[in-house]
Protein backbone atom coordinates (compact mmCIF):
# COMPACT_ATOMS: atom_id res chain seq x y z
CA UNK A 1 0.00 0.00 0.00
CA UNK A 2 2.81 2.39 0.89
CA UNK A 3 4.66 1.46 -2.31
CA UNK A 4 1.55 2.19 -4.38
CA UNK A 5 1.07 5.47 -2.62
CA UNK A 6 4.65 6.46 -3.29
CA UNK A 7 4.38 5.68 -7.01
CA UNK A 8 1.08 7.42 -7.18
CA UNK A 9 2.50 10.46 -5.44
CA UNK A 10 5.46 10.53 -7.82
CA UNK A 11 3.15 10.40 -10.85
CA UNK A 12 0.96 13.16 -9.45
CA UNK A 13 3.98 15.41 -8.78
CA UNK A 14 5.33 14.81 -12.31
CA UNK A 15 2.01 15.73 -13.90
CA UNK A 16 1.69 18.80 -11.68
CA UNK A 17 5.22 19.94 -12.58
CA UNK A 18 4.56 19.52 -16.29
CA UNK A 19 1.37 21.53 -16.09
CA UNK A 20 3.07 24.26 -14.08
CA UNK A 21 5.98 24.44 -16.54
CA UNK A 22 3.64 24.79 -19.51
CA UNK A 23 1.70 27.54 -17.79
CA UNK A 24 4.91 29.38 -16.89
CA UNK A 25 6.16 29.33 -20.50
CA UNK A 26 2.83 30.57 -21.87
CA UNK A 27 2.78 33.30 -19.28
CA UNK A 28 6.31 34.39 -20.12
CA UNK A 29 5.54 34.29 -23.81
CA UNK A 30 2.51 36.50 -23.30
CA UNK A 31 4.52 38.89 -21.15
CA UNK A 32 7.28 38.90 -23.75
CA UNK A 33 4.87 39.77 -26.54
CA UNK A 34 3.38 42.49 -24.39
CA UNK A 35 6.83 43.91 -23.66
CA UNK A 36 7.71 43.87 -27.37
CA UNK A 37 4.59 45.81 -28.18
CA UNK A 38 5.30 48.33 -25.47
CA UNK A 39 8.97 48.87 -26.33
CA UNK A 40 9.06 48.47 -30.11
CA UNK A 41 9.48 52.24 -30.64
CA UNK A 42 12.79 52.13 -28.81
CA UNK A 43 14.18 49.16 -30.71
CA UNK A 44 16.74 50.05 -33.43
CA UNK A 45 15.50 49.60 -36.97
CA UNK A 46 18.38 47.23 -37.66
CA UNK A 47 16.83 44.50 -35.49
CA UNK A 48 13.46 44.78 -37.15
CA UNK A 49 12.26 43.95 -40.63
CA UNK A 50 14.57 45.64 -43.12
CA UNK A 51 12.99 48.53 -45.01
CA UNK A 52 14.08 50.13 -48.28
CA UNK A 53 16.94 52.60 -48.02
CA UNK A 54 15.74 56.02 -46.92
CA UNK A 55 12.92 54.72 -44.69
CA UNK A 56 12.74 54.07 -40.96
CA UNK A 57 11.23 51.02 -39.25
CA UNK A 58 7.79 52.64 -39.28
CA UNK A 59 7.94 52.96 -43.07
CA UNK A 60 8.34 56.74 -42.96
CA UNK A 61 10.98 58.69 -44.85
CA UNK A 62 13.98 59.51 -42.71
CA UNK A 63 14.55 63.16 -41.85
CA UNK A 64 18.19 62.53 -41.01
CA UNK A 65 20.44 62.85 -44.03
CA UNK A 66 21.13 59.86 -46.25
CA UNK A 67 24.40 60.11 -48.18
CA UNK A 68 24.65 59.64 -51.95
CA UNK A 69 28.27 59.92 -53.09
CA UNK A 70 28.80 60.32 -56.83
CA UNK A 71 31.75 57.91 -56.63
CA UNK A 72 29.31 55.19 -55.58
CA UNK A 73 27.43 55.74 -58.82
CA UNK A 74 30.39 55.25 -61.11
CA UNK A 75 32.01 58.70 -61.24
CA UNK A 76 35.75 58.53 -61.94
CA UNK A 77 36.76 62.01 -60.81
CA UNK A 78 39.88 62.04 -62.96
CA UNK A 79 39.07 65.29 -64.77
CA UNK A 80 38.94 63.53 -68.14
CA UNK A 81 36.16 60.92 -67.98
CA UNK A 82 32.63 62.19 -68.57
CA UNK A 83 30.93 61.83 -65.16
CA UNK A 84 27.58 63.31 -66.19
CA UNK A 85 25.60 60.06 -66.01
CA UNK A 86 27.00 59.31 -62.56
CA UNK A 87 25.87 62.71 -61.33
CA UNK A 88 22.43 62.11 -62.82
CA UNK A 89 22.17 58.72 -61.13
CA UNK A 90 23.27 60.05 -57.74
CA UNK A 91 20.79 62.89 -58.03
CA UNK A 92 17.94 60.55 -58.97
CA UNK A 93 18.61 58.49 -55.84
CA UNK A 94 19.06 61.44 -53.48
CA UNK A 95 15.97 63.06 -54.90
CA UNK A 96 13.77 60.33 -53.42
CA UNK A 97 14.85 60.88 -49.82
CA UNK A 98 13.93 63.98 -47.83
CA UNK A 99 16.91 65.87 -46.36
CA UNK A 100 19.36 63.64 -48.20
CA UNK A 101 22.87 64.75 -49.18
CA UNK A 102 24.44 64.33 -52.59
CA UNK A 103 28.21 64.40 -52.11
CA UNK A 104 30.85 65.51 -54.59
CA UNK A 105 33.94 64.52 -52.57
CA UNK A 106 37.20 66.36 -52.20
CA UNK A 107 40.38 65.20 -53.90
CA UNK A 108 38.71 64.58 -57.26
CA UNK A 109 37.99 66.57 -60.42
CA UNK A 110 34.71 65.74 -62.16
CA UNK A 111 34.11 66.56 -65.82
CA UNK A 112 30.40 67.23 -66.23
CA UNK A 113 28.52 68.19 -69.39
CA UNK A 114 25.47 70.49 -69.32
CA UNK A 115 23.06 68.97 -66.81
CA UNK A 116 19.75 69.86 -65.18
CA UNK A 117 18.97 68.79 -61.61
CA UNK A 118 15.20 68.95 -61.59
CA UNK A 119 13.20 68.95 -58.38
CA UNK A 120 9.81 68.36 -59.96
CA UNK A 121 9.49 64.93 -58.35
CA UNK A 122 11.98 65.45 -55.52
CA UNK A 123 11.61 65.52 -51.78
CA UNK A 124 12.44 68.74 -49.92
CA UNK A 125 15.56 69.99 -48.13
CA UNK A 126 18.14 68.20 -50.26
CA UNK A 127 21.79 69.21 -49.75
CA UNK A 128 24.37 69.31 -52.56
CA UNK A 129 27.67 68.93 -50.70
CA UNK A 130 30.41 70.19 -53.00
CA UNK A 131 33.91 69.59 -51.66
CA UNK A 132 35.62 68.48 -54.87
CA UNK A 133 35.94 70.28 -58.19
CA UNK A 134 33.49 70.24 -61.10
CA UNK A 135 34.77 71.38 -64.48
CA UNK A 136 32.99 72.13 -67.75
CA UNK A 137 34.02 70.72 -71.14
CA UNK A 138 36.30 72.95 -73.15
CA UNK A 139 34.32 72.42 -76.34
CA UNK A 140 31.04 74.13 -77.15
CA UNK A 141 29.72 71.01 -78.87
CA UNK A 142 27.95 69.52 -75.77
CA UNK A 143 25.82 72.66 -75.54
CA UNK A 144 24.30 72.28 -78.96
CA UNK A 145 22.07 75.20 -79.93
CA UNK A 146 19.83 77.19 -77.64
CA UNK A 147 21.08 75.81 -74.31
CA UNK A 148 21.67 78.66 -71.88
CA UNK A 149 23.24 77.02 -68.85
CA UNK A 150 25.81 74.50 -67.75
CA UNK A 151 24.64 73.37 -64.28
CA UNK A 152 20.95 74.05 -63.69
CA UNK A 153 18.88 73.45 -60.55
CA UNK A 154 15.16 73.98 -61.00
CA UNK A 155 11.83 73.57 -59.20
CA UNK A 156 13.43 72.84 -55.83
CA UNK A 157 12.23 73.54 -52.30
CA UNK A 158 14.53 74.04 -49.35
CA UNK A 159 17.68 73.29 -51.36
CA UNK A 160 21.25 73.98 -50.19
CA UNK A 161 24.59 73.99 -52.00
CA UNK A 162 27.49 74.11 -49.58
CA UNK A 163 31.07 73.01 -49.14
CA UNK A 164 34.59 74.11 -49.98
CA UNK A 165 34.58 72.90 -53.56
CA UNK A 166 35.02 74.66 -56.89
CA UNK A 167 32.84 75.03 -59.96
CA UNK A 168 35.10 75.87 -62.90
CA UNK A 169 33.43 76.80 -66.18
CA UNK A 170 36.80 76.91 -67.97
CA UNK A 171 35.42 79.90 -69.81
CA UNK A 172 38.82 81.14 -70.88
CA UNK A 173 38.52 78.72 -73.81
CA UNK A 174 35.21 80.17 -74.96
CA UNK A 175 32.71 82.54 -73.41
CA UNK A 176 29.05 81.78 -74.03
CA UNK A 177 26.59 80.70 -71.34
CA UNK A 178 25.77 80.69 -67.62
CA UNK A 179 27.59 78.40 -65.19
CA UNK A 180 25.26 77.72 -62.25
CA UNK A 181 21.56 78.52 -62.68
CA UNK A 182 18.55 78.16 -60.41
CA UNK A 183 15.08 78.33 -61.90
CA UNK A 184 11.67 78.30 -60.22
CA UNK A 185 13.04 77.31 -56.82
CA UNK A 186 12.05 78.28 -53.28
CA UNK A 187 14.23 78.37 -50.19
CA UNK A 188 17.70 78.05 -51.76
CA UNK A 189 21.00 78.43 -49.89
CA UNK A 190 24.38 78.67 -51.63
CA UNK A 191 27.38 78.90 -49.31
CA UNK A 192 31.08 78.14 -49.07
CA UNK A 193 31.80 77.26 -52.69
CA UNK A 194 33.97 78.92 -55.34
CA UNK A 195 32.72 79.54 -58.88
CA UNK A 196 35.37 80.56 -61.38
CA UNK A 197 35.94 81.22 -65.06
CA UNK A 198 32.27 80.94 -65.95
CA UNK A 199 31.23 80.81 -69.57
CA UNK A 200 28.97 83.79 -68.80
CA UNK A 201 27.03 84.56 -65.60
CA UNK A 202 28.54 82.69 -62.65
CA UNK A 203 25.45 82.30 -60.46
CA UNK A 204 21.95 83.03 -61.72
CA UNK A 205 18.55 83.00 -60.03
CA UNK A 206 15.48 83.18 -62.25
CA UNK A 207 11.92 83.10 -60.85
CA UNK A 208 13.08 82.09 -57.38
CA UNK A 209 11.97 83.02 -53.85
CA UNK A 210 13.70 83.15 -50.48
CA UNK A 211 17.35 82.98 -51.49
CA UNK A 212 20.48 83.14 -49.32
CA UNK A 213 23.97 83.45 -50.78
CA UNK A 214 26.89 83.88 -48.40
CA UNK A 215 30.57 83.04 -47.96
CA UNK A 216 31.10 82.27 -51.63
CA UNK A 217 33.84 83.38 -54.00
CA UNK A 218 33.43 84.28 -57.66
CA UNK A 219 36.57 84.67 -59.70
CA UNK A 220 37.07 85.56 -63.36
CA UNK A 221 39.39 88.04 -65.11
CA UNK A 222 38.24 91.63 -65.38
CA UNK A 223 38.30 91.43 -69.18
CA UNK A 224 36.17 88.27 -69.47
CA UNK A 225 32.99 89.21 -71.39
CA UNK A 226 29.54 89.14 -69.78
CA UNK A 227 30.69 87.21 -66.73
CA UNK A 228 28.31 88.70 -64.15
CA UNK A 229 28.98 87.48 -60.63
CA UNK A 230 25.39 87.01 -59.43
CA UNK A 231 22.39 87.65 -61.68
CA UNK A 232 18.89 88.07 -60.25
CA UNK A 233 15.74 88.01 -62.37
CA UNK A 234 12.07 87.74 -61.35
CA UNK A 235 13.20 86.78 -57.86
CA UNK A 236 12.09 87.99 -54.44
CA UNK A 237 13.33 87.91 -50.86
CA UNK A 238 17.03 87.62 -51.66
CA UNK A 239 19.93 88.06 -49.22
CA UNK A 240 23.56 88.17 -50.41
CA UNK A 241 26.36 88.77 -47.91
CA UNK A 242 29.93 87.99 -46.82
CA UNK A 243 30.92 87.28 -50.40
CA UNK A 244 33.77 88.22 -52.72
CA UNK A 245 32.96 88.84 -56.38
CA UNK A 246 35.61 89.39 -59.07
CA UNK A 247 34.43 89.22 -62.67
CA UNK A 248 34.25 90.89 -66.07
CA UNK A 249 30.76 92.40 -65.75
CA UNK A 250 28.39 93.40 -62.92
CA UNK A 251 29.33 91.92 -59.57
CA UNK A 252 25.60 91.75 -58.89
CA UNK A 253 23.01 92.36 -61.61
CA UNK A 254 19.41 93.00 -60.51
CA UNK A 255 16.90 92.63 -63.32
CA UNK A 256 13.16 93.05 -63.77
CA UNK A 257 10.76 91.36 -61.38
CA UNK A 258 13.07 91.62 -58.37
CA UNK A 259 11.97 92.94 -54.99
CA UNK A 260 13.06 92.71 -51.38
CA UNK A 261 16.76 92.31 -52.19
CA UNK A 262 19.32 92.88 -49.43
CA UNK A 263 23.03 92.90 -50.30
CA UNK A 264 25.62 93.65 -47.63
CA UNK A 265 29.25 93.04 -46.69
CA UNK A 266 30.35 92.24 -50.22
CA UNK A 267 33.74 92.84 -51.85
CA UNK A 268 33.46 93.72 -55.53
CA UNK A 269 36.26 94.06 -58.05
CA UNK A 270 37.29 93.82 -60.72
CA UNK A 271 33.95 94.17 -62.47
CA UNK A 272 31.29 96.73 -63.34
CA UNK A 273 29.97 97.32 -59.82
CA UNK A 274 26.51 96.53 -58.47
CA UNK A 275 23.80 97.36 -60.98
CA UNK A 276 20.04 97.52 -61.24
CA UNK A 277 19.37 96.84 -64.90
CA UNK A 278 19.63 97.16 -67.70
CA UNK A 279 15.84 97.47 -67.79
CA UNK A 280 13.20 98.17 -70.45
CA UNK A 281 15.02 96.85 -73.50
CA UNK A 282 12.91 96.52 -76.67
CA UNK A 283 10.06 98.57 -75.15
CA UNK A 284 9.45 96.08 -72.35
CA UNK A 285 8.00 96.79 -68.92
CA UNK A 286 10.36 96.42 -65.98
CA UNK A 287 9.70 96.58 -62.24
CA UNK A 288 12.26 96.61 -59.43
CA UNK A 289 11.56 97.69 -55.84
CA UNK A 290 12.82 97.59 -52.29
CA UNK A 291 16.53 97.01 -52.80
CA UNK A 292 19.19 97.73 -50.16
CA UNK A 293 22.91 97.67 -50.95
CA UNK A 294 25.15 98.50 -47.99
CA UNK A 295 28.57 97.93 -46.44
CA UNK A 296 30.25 97.29 -49.79
CA UNK A 297 33.89 97.62 -50.83
CA UNK A 298 34.70 98.17 -54.51
CA UNK A 299 38.12 98.25 -56.10
CA UNK A 300 38.98 99.07 -59.71
CA UNK A 301 35.44 98.67 -61.03
CA UNK A 302 33.85 100.48 -63.97
CA UNK A 303 30.96 101.82 -61.90
CA UNK A 304 30.07 101.65 -58.23
CA UNK A 305 26.31 101.60 -57.65
CA UNK A 306 24.38 101.99 -60.88
CA UNK A 307 20.84 102.06 -62.28
CA UNK A 308 20.65 101.61 -66.06
CA UNK A 309 17.56 101.62 -68.29
CA UNK A 310 16.87 101.66 -72.02
CA UNK A 311 14.85 104.33 -73.75
CA UNK A 312 11.38 103.18 -74.77
CA UNK A 313 10.73 100.99 -71.74
CA UNK A 314 8.07 101.36 -69.05
CA UNK A 315 7.56 100.40 -65.40
CA UNK A 316 9.56 101.67 -62.45
CA UNK A 317 12.57 101.39 -60.18
CA UNK A 318 11.72 102.63 -56.70
CA UNK A 319 12.64 102.28 -53.05
CA UNK A 320 16.41 101.85 -53.46
CA UNK A 321 19.04 102.44 -50.75
CA UNK A 322 22.80 102.55 -51.38
CA UNK A 323 24.72 103.12 -48.14
CA UNK A 324 28.18 102.70 -46.65
CA UNK A 325 29.92 102.17 -49.99
CA UNK A 326 33.72 102.38 -50.00
CA UNK A 327 35.21 102.85 -53.47
CA UNK A 328 38.82 102.76 -54.59
CA UNK A 329 39.79 103.91 -58.09
CA UNK A 330 36.30 103.31 -59.44
CA UNK A 331 35.62 105.02 -62.75
CA UNK A 332 32.15 106.39 -61.84
CA UNK A 333 31.01 105.54 -58.28
CA UNK A 334 27.40 106.86 -58.55
CA UNK A 335 25.39 106.50 -61.76
CA UNK A 336 21.85 106.63 -63.09
CA UNK A 337 21.73 106.17 -66.86
CA UNK A 338 18.32 106.20 -68.55
CA UNK A 339 20.01 106.29 -71.96
CA UNK A 340 21.77 102.96 -71.65
CA UNK A 341 22.72 101.38 -74.97
CA UNK A 342 25.19 98.59 -75.64
CA UNK A 343 24.84 98.89 -79.42
CA UNK A 344 26.68 101.15 -81.80
CA UNK A 345 23.56 103.33 -82.15
CA UNK A 346 20.19 103.49 -80.37
CA UNK A 347 17.07 105.40 -81.38
CA UNK A 348 15.73 108.16 -79.15
CA UNK A 349 12.46 107.25 -77.43
CA UNK A 350 10.10 109.37 -75.33
CA UNK A 351 9.02 106.71 -72.81
CA UNK A 352 11.23 105.34 -70.05
CA UNK A 353 11.34 103.21 -66.93
CA UNK A 354 10.61 105.66 -64.11
CA UNK A 355 13.31 106.02 -61.45
CA UNK A 356 12.25 107.39 -58.05
CA UNK A 357 13.03 107.18 -54.37
CA UNK A 358 16.79 106.55 -54.62
CA UNK A 359 18.89 107.23 -51.50
CA UNK A 360 22.68 107.50 -51.43
CA UNK A 361 24.22 107.60 -47.95
CA UNK A 362 27.90 107.58 -46.95
CA UNK A 363 29.63 106.85 -50.23
CA UNK A 364 33.33 107.61 -50.02
CA UNK A 365 36.61 106.96 -51.77
CA UNK A 366 38.32 107.74 -55.06
CA UNK A 367 37.14 107.90 -58.67
CA UNK A 368 38.99 107.82 -61.99
CA UNK A 369 36.53 109.42 -64.49
CA UNK A 370 33.55 111.14 -62.85
CA UNK A 371 32.20 111.12 -59.27
CA UNK A 372 28.48 111.31 -60.09
CA UNK A 373 26.59 110.78 -63.36
CA UNK A 374 22.81 111.30 -63.43
CA UNK A 375 21.50 111.10 -67.03
CA UNK A 376 17.71 110.98 -66.69
CA UNK A 377 14.91 110.96 -69.25
CA UNK A 378 13.49 114.19 -70.64
CA UNK A 379 9.93 112.92 -70.40
CA UNK A 380 10.29 110.74 -67.29
CA UNK A 381 12.87 112.49 -65.07
CA UNK A 382 14.44 110.91 -62.01
CA UNK A 383 12.65 112.02 -58.83
CA UNK A 384 13.21 111.63 -55.12
CA UNK A 385 16.99 111.32 -55.40
CA UNK A 386 18.69 112.09 -52.08
CA UNK A 387 22.38 112.26 -51.19
CA UNK A 388 24.08 112.47 -47.79
CA UNK A 389 27.70 112.16 -46.66
CA UNK A 390 29.18 111.86 -50.13
CA UNK A 391 32.96 112.27 -50.26
CA UNK A 392 34.53 111.33 -53.59
CA UNK A 393 37.96 112.53 -54.65
CA UNK A 394 39.87 112.03 -57.88
CA UNK A 395 42.39 109.21 -57.74
CA UNK A 396 44.73 111.59 -59.55
CA UNK A 397 44.21 115.24 -58.73
CA UNK A 398 44.96 116.27 -62.31
CA UNK A 399 41.95 114.24 -63.52
CA UNK A 400 39.27 115.68 -61.25
CA UNK A 401 35.82 116.11 -62.83
CA UNK A 402 32.54 117.75 -61.88
CA UNK A 403 29.34 115.77 -61.24
CA UNK A 404 26.92 115.51 -64.17
CA UNK A 405 23.15 115.81 -63.81
CA UNK A 406 20.38 115.86 -66.40
CA UNK A 407 16.69 115.96 -65.40
CA UNK A 408 17.51 114.65 -61.90
CA UNK A 409 15.40 115.95 -59.00
CA UNK A 410 15.87 115.48 -55.29
CA UNK A 411 17.76 116.91 -52.32
CA UNK A 412 21.20 117.16 -50.77
CA UNK A 413 20.81 116.25 -47.11
CA UNK A 414 24.38 117.21 -46.29
CA UNK A 415 27.16 119.05 -48.03
CA UNK A 416 28.99 116.81 -50.51
CA UNK A 417 32.51 116.51 -51.87
CA UNK A 418 32.57 117.52 -54.62
CA UNK A 419 29.50 119.80 -54.45
CA UNK A 420 26.67 118.25 -56.46
CA UNK A 421 25.16 121.55 -57.50
CA UNK A 422 23.62 120.12 -60.65
CA UNK A 423 20.90 118.18 -58.79
CA UNK A 424 17.60 120.04 -59.12
CA UNK A 425 15.78 120.45 -55.83
CA UNK A 426 12.12 119.68 -55.30
CA UNK A 427 9.83 117.77 -57.62
CA UNK A 428 9.90 117.55 -61.38
CA UNK A 429 7.56 120.07 -63.02
CA UNK A 430 6.78 117.57 -65.76
CA UNK A 431 3.41 116.12 -64.76
CA UNK A 432 3.64 113.72 -67.67
CA UNK A 433 6.37 111.88 -65.81
CA UNK A 434 3.84 110.43 -63.39
CA UNK A 435 0.81 110.07 -65.65
CA UNK A 436 2.50 107.96 -68.32
CA UNK A 437 4.27 105.52 -66.03
CA UNK A 438 2.73 102.05 -65.96
CA UNK A 439 2.19 100.90 -62.39
CA UNK A 440 4.12 97.86 -61.23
Amino acid sequence: MNRFNLKDLTLILFIAFSVWSSSFENCCAREGRQYWRQSSKAVPASVLVKKPKGYNHAGRRMLSSAIFNVLDYGAKGDGQTDDTKSFEAAWAAACKVEASTMVVPSGSVFLVLPISFSGSSCEQNIVFQLDGKIIAPTSSQPWGSGLLQWLEFKNLKGFTIKGKGIIDGQGSVWWGDSALRFYGSNGVIVTGITIQNSQQTHLKFDSCKTIQVYDINVSSPGDSPNTDGIHLQNSQDVVIYSTTLACGDDCVSIQTGCSNVYIHNVNCGPGHGISIGSLGKDSTKACVSNVTVRDIKMQNTMTGVRIKTWQGGSGSVQGIMFSNIQVSEVETPIMIDQYYCDKSKCQNESSAVAVSGIDYVNIQGTYKVKPVHFACSDNVPCTGVSLATINLEAAQKSQSSDPFCWEAYGELRTTTVPPIDCLQTGKSPIAKAQSTVDSC
